[in-house]
């Protein structure tokens, strides 16, 4: 089957089979290897992507089902440049990853997390990033950098 979509502001479209799943589509065929595959039971998160906005686990989604949507992987949310998004910059000065693994998905849903709850608190931001499993920070410096990223979002605003 033919999918059509846009990923990180690109238009794309990739003949594949009915049951592949979006971080099959962005990892084996757009070659987007940002985006981890970690349990493939969509438990931890190391696959989010945001899909028309909105965080998503790419490994739980259906390639078809993003027909004609909008996604962003971690290899979008730079600019052009190659300058780092803030959240990108929060999450290195804060120290927000270790191993590294699950920094993308915490990245993708570090941002979606602001977007929906753009004044919550230390609680509210774990509550948010409890579907993203991190082995190696124990969290402090990941909320941290959610933070710092948010504050550093909105004075570019």
């Amino acid at each position: 089957m033919q999918v059509q979509l846009k990923v990180n502001g690109r238009a794309a479209s990739v003949d594949i089979p009915p049951n592949t799943l979006l971080v099959q589509l962005l990892r084996e065929q757009l070659h987007l290897t940002g985006t981890h595959v970690g349990c493939d039971t969509s438990q931890c998160g190391a696959c989010t992507v945001l899909l028309n906005g909105r965080a998503v686990k790419s490994c739980s989604v259906l390639a078809a089902q993003a027909q004609g949507a909008e996604v962003t992987t971690i290899e979008g949310v730079a600019a052009a440049d190659g300058t780092m998004h803030p959240m990108q910059a929060a999450f290195k000065e804060c120290h927000g990853l270790q191993c590294g693994f699950c920094t993308p998905g915490m990245v993708m849903s570090a941002l979606d997390l602001c977007q929906q709850h753009p004044q919550a608190s230390d609680t509210e931001i774990r509550e948010q990033l409890e579907g993203n499993l991190c082995r190696c920070t124990g969290y402090q410096n990941i909320v941290k950098a959610v933070v710092q990223g948010r504050e550093a979002m909105a004075a570019a605003r």
